[in-house]
């Protein structure tokens, strides 16, 4: 009898060796079978995907051939019905594959971002992309207020959703005071900042005056509003004006000179 089991034995793991072995190790997002798992010339196993994920086409079997798989099947992201707010699905269904569309429309009184009340969205490797943004129509701004010297660092568009925010930036050597962002609520935009004008020291003035900053030599000097400027003669000159007037503040575009004759 054991002589039987080992020919038999034998004869097996002779024909198993003469077959071909397919494994799985190129399979992304299966849940079966795991991967390095190993099939045999004829063997057939089901294809189950990760939660999430579906197949691409209605097969979900593969088999063993001698040259490889038959052909492998794809398991690719989906997407589920997603939750609207303020928004309603125009057809529904489940699931929805990489690339297919689900059409959206607004409540009534709603509007989404581009001024329309309904749109399109698109489901992504990543999830649903172009998610609805209904907003009430009443609640929307306009344009963000402009200010001197300065201006929002994103393209401006013609209407923004409540709780949009815009940043501003001020020109070259101007300084923004206030907030740098601004928020749309209710129809209005939160108080916009300011751009303060720096003061500009100028060679023609320093020497019109016979005076230099000391520790500088720019033609033309920039300073903030707050800051000190600390003046000196020029070579062979003498001041005219008390000691206090060489140590000068910009306050807004402005500051004394002190003079030197």
């Amino acid at each position: 009898m054991q002589l039987l089991v080992t020919v038999i034995l034998t004869l097996w793991v002779s024909w198993a060796r003469g077959q071909g072995k397919c494994v799985f190790n190129d399979l992304k997002h299966v849940r079966t079978p795991p991967k390095e798992q190993r099939l045999l010339q004829g063997q057939s196993i089901k294809i189950d995907c990760l939660p999430g994920y579906s197949l691409l086409n209605p097969q979900s079997t593969v088999t063993c051939t001698e040259k490889g798989w038959s052909s492998l099947p794809r398991c690719i992201k989906h997407c589920d019905m997603p939750t609207f707010e303020n928004a309603r699905a125009v057809i529904t269904g489940r699931p929805f594959r990489l690339n297919d569309t689900l059409d959206y429309q607004c409540l009534d009184g709603y509007e989404n971002r581009d001024g329309s009340t309904n749109g399109t969205m698109v489901c992504g490797e990543d999830g649903w992309l172009h998610l609805p943004t209904c907003f009430k129509s009443a609640d929307k701004c306009g344009p963000p207020p402009p200010i001197n010297y300065g201006a929002i660092t994103s393209i401006p568009l013609e209407v923004y959703p409540p709780w949009s925010r815009v940043e501003y930036q001020c020109q070259d050597y101007y300084e923004l005071r206030g907030p740098q962002y601004v928020t749309c609520s209710s129809a209005k935009w939160s108080e916009p900042p300011r751009c303060i004008v720096p003061c500009v020291i100028s060679e023609k003035i320093m020497n019109a005056k016979n005076i230099q900053i000391k520790g500088k030599n720019d033609k033309t000097y920039y300073a903030k509003t707050g800051d000190i400027i600390d003046f000196m003669c020029k070579s062979g000159r003498k001041a005219a004006t008390s000691k206090e007037s060489f140590q000068a503040m910009c306050l807004e575009g402005t500051v004394e000179f002190p003079i030197c004759e």
